[in-house]
């Protein structure tokens, strides 16, 4: 799990709040379908909301923990039913630029004009 510094979080926090849940856990809890949706909503978004049915405040901080323990995350915020969970977007490579093929040449515009 991740550990953020109090401004850290603070400023995590505010950039939240904007934003809708995008992920709901049902009554059926926590499944491995559940933890791959948020695991892609993070590598998407690195900061996302996500709403729980669980009425139980200590079983809502328990299922918080849970998905930021197998999800290498870092808990954000627990207001309520919402759980406010981040995780850094992996390091992206720069794709190769891209080669043109071997072919026939083009010809600009003003190549034309002068045949």
């Amino acid at each position: 799990m991740l550990n953020l510094t109090p401004s850290e979080r603070r400023s995590l926090r505010a950039r939240a709040h904007a934003l809708h849940p995008v992920v709901s856990i049902g009554d059926k809890g926590l499944s491995d379908s559940v933890i791959n949706e948020i695991s892609s909503s993070l590598d998407a978004h690195e900061l996302v909301k996500v709403r729980t049915a669980e009425a139980d405040r200590d079983a809502r901080d328990v299922l918080l923990s849970q998905i930021c323990e197998s999800l290498k995350a870092a808990p954000v915020q627990h207001i309520g039913k919402i759980l406010v969970i981040y995780r850094p977007a992996p390091e992206q490579t720069e794709p190769a630029p891209k080669r043109r093929t071997p072919g026939k040449a083009r010809r600009t515009k003003r190549a034309h004009q002068n045949d």
